[in-house]
């Protein structure tokens, strides 16, 4: 999502400059949310028969799939009929919401998202947001373009009737009255398991500007998050969290029939599969789409976009790809267009099929809040009008909303509970990706000598932050906006990075492969995540868990000193001459000493790399193992050469080390690389100089 490129924005424009001078970024599933308070409204009777309309069912429709039966245990299905007033900014709609109850129990009330209400100065994501900092505005004034809405104007329950004075707000998370993104609606008959249930909605949402990948600007428009969505039945309860500025979204697999009725003169793309396009008189058109196995549904429209397709031939079929292009970007499309072959085919091959028929990646608003996002089968991208061919920051964004068609499209995680369970498993995938695509060490930025890796840029995201907060928390409890990116994508990201180095990567690829063939259209929790590395790899992985997911733990290793003296200083030798002579002959044998020191408190198994170097200039390598578990420990050595150099983790397996510069040591400086970097800088800020005065001309 678009929270990291901002970081990632300014990591590059830091690496553009520094690369340039040198020359060269418990053990338990989480608790379910605890159920909806009552409404004030008379208990269902035990005997109660609830009024249940015949001949409903949920399509098994397969049109927007690549597979001859459904994939998913499919829970709802919506149908919407919308109308965007471009001029306003609303949108008119009817739901109807057909609902499998699969719960296993009588189900008396359902909770709905409305998520636009969060656009509203006392709502709680505006004030997490003053609060805790925030993705795309910290709201210095308060202003009309800033505001939100979504409201139900009628709710029916087919066989209940009019049910729309029986809705009412909840807030299940902080209590804050005036927070109106959940709706409760009790029914006075109960549903019965097995059954289904219809809701007939008729609704009106006011997008705001573009806040949180959803909204206006200028005249375009992202559709996201903009509909009356029910709450998932999991663990025994319902969970429908408010929305809140760290949080993203979680939804039951369903079927979508959504038709769109905006002016002629748009470019529309969408989720799912367009099935009918066809004009109206009053000059609009109405275009009709169709999902199958998907959670969600978004749209996009502007007169600008400059369309490209193309067709990639998947695993299980043809795939359209349609990239919605800004026309100052339209340079740009092939980019698009490569990086997203090259992303689907590495994860087809790693970790499994993608079975939908369509992809849309959109090119949003420049200056909009509606770059890097995802939606299914629906990503953004985010770009501008100068991007060089080795800055890959379009390419990085496309290839991470793309990731998400898995982690958070298909795996379908909590994000509320563990949004680390897919921006971070994201991120991960995203630096195995980037790097096979575009190099280790060049996967951000390959520009004239200047080169960033992706690996590099999560680990610098998460180690400001690491001792704030854990892993496995909800998105919504973590101290700040930066710690909950740091620690949901460069923490995680760089844990499964490290994690390697503990199984093998080919373990970890084996492993990731067949959690998401196992656990795909389902709503798994992280220990189905740990469980399945620890079956896979035949290890008991809970002391790297408890600590790296679970726990807060700081690592920080550190050579902490190396030194050589002779055996026999103590002897006094006749003179300088034969001093020299037992040097020459490298007779002289050493006591040599390496000390490292567990500065923090992770713990974990280290290699540290001992160089000596006798008077023949003859170099010889030991490796050594510690386990840490004490604060600190000594190696000791008697040889006819000196201890030169140590270094821990010298294969460089370990992402979550906080601090490298103190993980090796040698017996003499070297000041070239400072006298080199003094150069560069000197260089690159008379070019700075020369580049604000020109601005300033």
């Amino acid at each position: 999502m678009q929270i990291r490129w901002k970081i990632v924005f300014f990591v590059v424009a830091l690496a553009l400059g520094l690369t340039a001078l040198t020359n060269r970024k418990s053990a338990t599933a989480a608790e379910p949310q605890a159920a909806a308070p009552a409404a004030k409204t008379p208990p269902v009777a035990k005997n109660a028969k609830a009024a249940v309309p015949t001949g409903i069912s949920i399509p098994d429709t397969t049109l927007a799939i690549n597979s001859a039966t459904p994939m998913s245990q499919r829970v709802v299905h919506y149908e919407i009929d919308a109308k965007y007033d471009a001029a306003k900014h609303t949108v008119d709609a009817t739901e109807v919401l057909t609902y499998h109850n699969l719960t296993g129990q009588a189900l008396d009330h359902f909770p709905f998202h409305l998520y636009q209400n969060a656009f509203q100065p006392k709502a709680t994501f505006v004030r997490d947001s003053k609060l805790m900092g925030s993705r795309d505005s910290d709201y210095p004034t308060w202003e009309n373009k800033d505001y939100g809405s979504e409201e139900i104007k009628s709710l029916e329950v087919v066989g209940q009737g009019d049910l729309t004075a029986q809705l009412q707000y909840i807030q299940p998370d902080d209590g804050n009255k005036d927070d109106k993104t959940v709706v409760d609606l009790h029914v006075p008959k109960a549903i019965p398991p097995g059954a289904y249930v219809q809701f007939r909605i008729a609704f009106q949402t006011k997008f705001p500007e573009t806040q949180a990948r959803s909204g206006w600007k200028r005249d375009f428009v992202l559709g996201g998050q903009w509909f009356p969505k029910v709450g998932v039945w999991w663990h025994g309860a319902w969970n429908c969290h408010q929305y809140h500025n760290t949080t993203e979204f979680f939804a039951d697999f369903g079927v979508y029939d959504v038709k769109l009725t905006v002016p002629q003169y748009e470019v529309v793309g969408a989720s799912g599969v367009l099935v009918e396009e066809k004009s109206n008189p009053d000059t609009t058109k109405t275009l009709t789409y169709h999902g199958d196995d998907i959670h969600d549904f978004a749209w996009t429209v502007s007169p600008r976009y400059k369309v490209r397709e193309s067709v990639y031939q998947s695993q299980m079929g043809p795939i359209q790809l349609r990239f919605l292009m800004q026309p100052a970007h339209w340079s740009q499309a092939e980019r698009h267009d490569r990086i997203t072959r090259q992303t689907l085919d590495h994860f087809e091959k790693w970790y499994g099929p993608y079975p939908y028929k369509t992809l849309t990646v959109v090119d949003p608003e420049p200056g909009s809040a509606a770059g890097g996002m995802e939606y299914p089968t629906f990503i953004t991208g985010d770009s501008s009008w100068f991007m060089p061919a080795g800055l890959y920051l379009p390419e990085l964004v496309v290839e991470h909303e793309f990731g998400h068609q898995y982690w958070y499209g298909m795996v379908a995680t909590n994000e509320f509970e563990d949004a680390w369970m897919d921006e971070g498993i994201n991120s991960y995938t995203e630096v195995k990706i980037l790097d096979s695509i575009l190099g280790k060490n060049t996967s951000v930025l390959n520009i004239a000598g200047a080169t960033v890796g992706e690996h590099a840029i999560q680990r610098l995201t998460f180690i400001g932050v690491a001792d704030r907060d854990s892993m496995a928390q909800k998105a919504y409890d973590y101290y700040s906006v930066g710690s909950y990116a740091g620690i949901t994508y460069g923490k995680t990201a760089s844990v499964l990075l490290t994690l390697e180095g503990i199984i093998g990567e080919d373990t970890m690829a084996r492993a990731m492969q067949t959690y998401f063939m196992k656990y795909r259209f389902t709503h798994p929790v992280k220990e189905d995540f740990l469980k399945t590395i620890e079956e896979v790899s035949g290890k008991d992985l809970r002391w790297y868990f408890n600590q790296s997911v679970y726990g807060s733990q700081v690592m920080d290793y550190e050579v902490l000193n190396i030194n050589s003296f002779p055996v026999n200083w103590y002897e006094e030798k006749k003179d300088k001459k034969d001093a020299k002579k037992d040097k020459d002959k490298g007779d002289t044998v050493y006591q040599s000493y390496v000390s490292l020191h567990r500065k923090e408190d992770f713990v974990m198994p280290v290699e540290v790399e001992i160089v000596f170097r006798d008077s023949k200039n003859n170099v010889e390598k030991i490796r050594e193992h510690w386990d840490g578990q004490s604060r600190w420990t000594r190696f000791s050595y008697q040889k006819k050469a000196k201890v030169v150099s140590a270094e821990l983790d010298p294969d460089h397996k370990i992402q979550i080390d906080r601090n490298n510069f103190n993980n090796s040591y040698t017996d003499e400086p070297n000041g070239k690389p400072a006298h080199k970097v003094a150069n560069y800088w000197l260089f690159v800020t008379q070019c700075l100089s020369q580049a604000l005065g020109w601005w300033a001309v």
